[in-house]
């Protein structure tokens, strides 16, 4: 009998893996080569969608993605499920960077009826364990929150992820732990980034948080990022679900700091006859600048493109200052087929209303004369 777990999305298939949405998944590109199935025994096998490890098959026991597999772990045996097999296991291997000489788990068998019993078991008391755990911990007076628990697939065991913003002494908390649940406990710290992708949700933009879909390394994120992109330093619009700065943030800087370069630095202060204008604010998509009269607010804004800036630039490094920072050629700031357009539109269809309602009226008028004629 084959048995397969449900991962919440779909299943893996034989052949090559999935497109689905879990972010551990890799999409298996030398499946379609029968000799990469031969070229190495390790195996790749995920756990609960949060972690995976590397295998070895000594057996050489036949195994397929989506395959359920138990393998040695200390103590007893887990429960997985195979994900991938082949010559792509070796690279996914070296990406983790694992030694040479680093200690491989073997795979014991596939999973049995029983092993699946159990494992189905083990999973239906994590969320109490869970609830009663964080009861124990308040009891115990501890500053740290237990954000989630997974259990061996044996259930023998149970990993207690937790996160606290301060150094937690638990080994009471260890031994109340264990003597509620009987199985050997495990602490694990975790961030509040890593967290929120255990338990997942829906970010501001509507779609699945980008730590629960597809982030597996977090990187530090800083508020220049959006400095350098002019967005509001509003704490809460900046926050995720985490009560981090949100990872998003970071995307699209790489574009904006190579964009920078076609720009005036921030600090020049251009010089009029009149004013001294300060940076404001930068369009890199409309190849603007707005200049202010006061370094701390918009006063007397004036905008202008990156080229105007430049050339002001040169003229007040010659000691020159213009009367001011607009060009007297440039009148317009947006192009002219912009307004000539709108303003063609509205003429047209003025026009066109207005020859209706003369022509509504003379067939009108023609009417009322022909009765007036026939009357007579």
């Amino acid at each position: 009998m084959e048995h397969r777990l449900y991962n919440g999305e779909c299943c893996l298939k034989a052949k090559g893996c999935c497109r689905c949405a879990n972010k551990l998944n890799n999409y298996d590109y030398l499946s379609d080569i029968a000799e990469s199935e031969q070229v190495t025994d390790y195996v790749e096998v995920q756990f609960k969608n949060t972690r995976k490890g590397y295998y070895l098959n000594s057996s050489k026991i036949p195994l397929e993605k989506g395959d359920v597999v138990a393998v040695e772990t200390s103590p007893g045996h887990d429960i997985g499920m195979v994900t991938m097999t082949g010559k792509l296991v070796l690279l996914q291997m070296a990406k983790a960077r694992l030694r040479p000489d680093a200690e491989i788990r073997r795979i014991y068998r596939k999973a049995k009826p029983t092993d699946i019993e159990k494992y189905e078991e083990a999973k239906a008391k994590e969320h109490k364990t869970m609830i009663r755990s964080r009861k124990i911990a308040e009891d115990l007076g501890l500053r740290m929150k237990i954000g989630d628990v997974e259990y061996q697939g044996d259930g023998n065991k149970a990993i207690f992820y937790y996160i606290a913003d301060e150094r937690v002494d638990f080994r009471q908390l260890i031994k109340n732990l264990a003597e509620a649940f009987r199985v050997r406990i495990e602490m694990k710290q975790i961030g509040a980034r890593q967290e929120a992708a255990r338990i997942g949700g829906i970010g501001p933009c509507g779609r699945e948080l980008c730590c629960s879909g597809w982030i597996t390394g977090f990187v530090s994120v800083s508020t220049s990022a959006a400095r350098l992109q002019d967005i509001t330093l509003n704490p809460q619009k900046l926050a995720g679900q985490c009560a981090k700065l949100k990872c998003c943030l970071n995307y699209e800087v790489d574009a904006y700091m190579e964009a920078q370069r076609n720009f005036p630095a921030r600090g020049i202060q251009l010089e009029t006859t009149d004013h001294v204008y300060y940076h404001f604010k930068t369009d890199v998509f409309k190849n603007q600048i707005t200049y202010s009269t006061d370094k701390n607010f918009a006063a007397n804004t004036v905008t202008i493109t990156a080229e105007r800036a430049f050339a002001v630039i040169g003229m007040n490094k010659k000691g020159h200052k213009p009367k001011s920072l607009s060009n007297d050629n440039e009148q317009q700031v947006y192009p002219k087929e912009y307004q000539d357009v709108l303003e063609e539109n509205v003429n047209r269809f003025d026009s066109a209303m207005k020859r209706k309602t003369r022509k509504h009226r003379q067939d009108n008028g023609n009417q009322n004369h022909k009765k007036t004629r026939e009357r007579k």
